[in-house]
């Protein structure tokens, strides 16, 4: 178990880097996300007598709410902030950004780099739109805006199809969307009278979905038939506010939530489909990734100021 201090910031979101086993990005507010200023942590692990040091710290004048690895510069980190701006970072510079791109005029919640489109990424906002980006361009090149009726809180690539994304919301439903056109393709109301809050693609079963929501249960989708979820998970006792599919095991999945919990899920097992709960945090989970390099490896972010590195002992066998 490696831990890390976010001092007097709390973790909203974080990332391992797609190039190097041993990095680690993590987006955090200052006032719990409410007020105030944010910082991103660039951690090296394996390192110094704490097994983290810091490699970068940049402030940023409002809270920061997601972060993503460039998947074509190794050196680089998009982030969302909570005055409507996505920033894009390289961490050879001591500070400042190289990009600051400000259309959104809400909140930025969420940022992902496309897996397999490596120049493009994607942002969902509380003023109820998406747009997509490219690094290299001083403006969106395009906004989906007509469709969401509450804060999109989530927006994800799928890892099958360059020009294919998911959005959650806050009006109970997640949309698959199509960058060559402009309305969705697919819209499921995935948690009735709930606000969807996280959303994942399965990374071996291209038509599996899994939703998190305020009703605090994680469902499992297949595209092909959406008329009923083909699995429900429960146990959370609060919102579950990330859900992601594992990058080693298709049955696999993790899940963090308001109730200060992480919780991992074998959906091969039906019948008793939880396997562990780590509750190692003292205020709510915010943020979960995998390690792509180091199979079983997990880092959760939180509001206790912590960040956890850790191999559950359920994916450790």
């Amino acid at each position: 178990m490696l831990k890390f201090r976010t001092q007097g910031y709390n973790g909203y979101s974080l990332q391992f880097s797609p190039f190097f086993e041993n990095k680690i990005a993590c987006a955090t507010s200052a006032n719990f996300g409410l007020v105030g200023n944010g910082k991103l942590f660039v951690l090296n692990t394996g390192v110094g007598p704490s097994g983290i040091e810091v490699e970068r710290i940049y402030d940023t004048q409002d809270g920061l709410y997601d972060c993503s690895w460039s998947e074509i510069n190794e050196n680089q980190i998009v982030t969302a902030s909570g005055d409507g701006s996505i920033k894009l970072w390289d961490i050879t510079l001591t500070e400042f950004p190289i990009q600051n791109w400000h259309e959104h005029n809400r909140e930025v919640f969420s940022v992902q780099w496309n897996l397999i489109k490596k120049d493009t990424f994607v942002s969902g906002s509380w003023d109820h739109s998406i747009k997509l980006w490219t690094p290299d361009r001083p403006q969106s090149l395009t906004t989906f805006n007509v469709e969401h009726t509450n804060c999109v809180y989530n927006t994800i690539w799928s890892p099958y199809n360059p020009d294919l994304f998911g959005s959650a919301s806050g009006d109970q439903t997640i949309k698959i969307w199509d960058i060559k056109l402009p309305h969705s393709i697919q819209t499921i109301i995935a948690h009735p009278g709930f606000e969807v809050l996280s959303m994942d693609w399965n990374k071996y079963q291209e038509n599996m979905i899994i939703t998190g929501s305020t009703d605090k249960t994680i469902k499992v989708w297949d595209l092909r038939r959406t008329d009923h979820e083909l699995l429900c998970l429960r146990g959370h006792e609060y919102a579950v506010r990330r859900v992601k599919c594992s990058p080693h095991n298709s049955n696999i999945i993790a899940s963090a939530s308001y109730d200060m919990t992480m919780r991992l899920w074998d959906i091969s097992r039906q019948s008793n489909p939880l396997i562990e709960v780590y509750d190692g945090h003292t205020e709510f989970v915010l943020g979960l990734d995998y390690n792509l390099y180091i199979e079983g490896q997990i880092a959760t972010c939180a509001w206790d100021e912590n960040i956890h590195i850790f191999q559950p002992p359920a994916l450790s066998g």
